[in-house]
């Protein structure tokens, strides 16, 4: 399979369960790559991450591979880490400790991140891009061409 590559925003809603529909566009890949299992971690900036289980094998393998003074990072990322499969109804839950950590509530933005996807409260992602924006291009942006 040549390799898949997730882009895009997508406005969803948390159901009163706490799960998310996963949008039309991802479901064929997210069976096809990952059988329709998944795997949600913390996310530092205060989002969750949200991988297809090979790249979270992928990702998990290298977090492991982390010396010891990063063990604190091992615990945010593995220690938090909870596997899920998306259902017949093509939802996932969002697990009440995970949807707490990021301030997950209702409104949500899924954005595709490449190898994965970040799960955002809309208000938090909407505030972290407006900063992001309002600090310019970073330096190692400087010779980037539009």
């Amino acid at each position: 399979m040549a390799e898949i590559v997730f882009q895009g925003a997508s406005a969803l809603a948390l159901d009163a369960k706490g799960r998310l529909a996963v949008p039309a566009r991802h479901r064929e890949v997210l069976s096809a790559l990952a059988q329709g299992q998944l795997t949600l971690t913390k996310h530092p900036v205060g989002c969750l991450l949200v991988f297809p289980r090979p790249a979270w094998e992928s990702f998990r393998d290298k977090v492991a591979a982390l010396p010891l003074r990063a063990e604190g990072w091992k615990r945010i990322f593995l220690g938090n880490a909870m596997d899920v499969e998306i259902d017949a109804s093509s939802r996932v839950l969002v697990s009440p400790e995970l949807r707490q950590a990021a301030g997950l509530v209702k409104d949500v933005m899924l954005l595709g991140m490449g190898s994965h996807f970040e799960l955002w409260d809309v208000q938090r992602y909407q505030a972290h891009e407006a900063e992001v924006m309002q600090q310019g291009l970073p330096e190692s942006l400087g010779d980037f061409s539009f």
